[in-house]
């Protein structure tokens, strides 16, 4: 919001100067503001359309209504930070994982070792705030040399509630896949993090191979599951904060989609 306390001064000031008139030898007088009286009404009102306008958009993006978008509204950025780094992400995520481990507790495994939940990694398990907080929110088109530079860091921070929820699944006795849109030479660095942020004892990390690159992530993740089901095994939970983690052939019984409204990946 800060852009509109600025362009409100700037205009005041363009009207203020506009009335003086330019003489030499007279002393400058003190710069005198007069608001409108309803200037703050006026502001508050602005601010919460834009606000309002902003939900809309992020509920959009959250529920796939959008078309395919490479960054995030110029306008919004101010919201989509609020909204990262304060209560209510936390909250989302919160209830996402709390809803996920309702359901995983009323399922009755089989015993036979082929009940299986499938976890995607970035933004579902680990977080990449640190990152993106120094790219805008999402603002700025993705960059992957930067990206990967910062995964070869393996400093993601676990998102707490998935933490919880990935204990809670393992410890029912479900089968525990990362399905992951990593590349396979980030193998090292991904166990890496992903042990350093708490997560261990999966059964298997799958991660993109030379031969899947160019495919989208719809397309690659479905294969994937394909792939499990091929093998025996029943997917019957899924998390995941794109839609790309969750839509596309050999879906799990029930899904569980975690809140980014700070990139989309198709």
């Amino acid at each position: 919001m800060a852009f509109l306390r600025i362009f409100l001064l700037f205009s005041l000031l363009s009207l203020a100067f506009s009335h003086e008139t330019f003489n030499s030898h007279v002393l400058p007088r003190p710069l005198i503001l007069e608001y409108p009286e309803n200037v703050e009404i006026q502001f508050k009102e602005f601010a919460e359309e834009l606000r309002l306008q902003c939900t809309s958009w992020r509920f959009a993006a959250e529920t796939n209504n959008l078309s395919p978008w490479k960054t995030i509204p110029q306008e919004c950025v101010d919201y989509v930070k609020d909204y990262m780094m304060g209560r209510a992400y936390s909250i989302d995520v919160e209830r996402v994982s709390k809803e996920a481990g309702v359901f995983a507790k009323s399922v009755e495994l089989s015993g036979d070792g082929k009940d299986a939940w499938v976890f995607d990694v970035d933004e579902t398990l680990l977080s990449n705030l640190p990152y993106y907080a120094e790219h805008g929110y999402g603002l700025e088109i993705f960059y992957p040399v930067e990206f990967d530079k910062w995964v070869e860091k393996a400093r993601a921070p676990a998102i707490q509630p998935s933490l919880k929820l990935y204990e809670e699944i393992l410890g029912l006795g479900f089968k525990v896949f990362l399905l992951t849109g990593r590349s396979e030479r980030q193998r090292g660095v991904t166990v890496e993090n992903l042990n350093n942020a708490g997560f261990q004892n999966w059964d298997k990390l799958i991660l993109r191979a030379s031969d899947d690159h160019a495919k989208l992530a719809t397309i690659y993740k479905s294969e994937k599951r394909n792939e499990m089901v091929e093998e025996g095994y029943r997917i019957l939970g899924n998390s995941g904060d794109q839609w790309s983690d969750l839509l596309g052939s050999s879906p799990s019984v029930r899904s569980f989609k975690l809140p980014n409204p700070m990139y989309y990946i198709p």
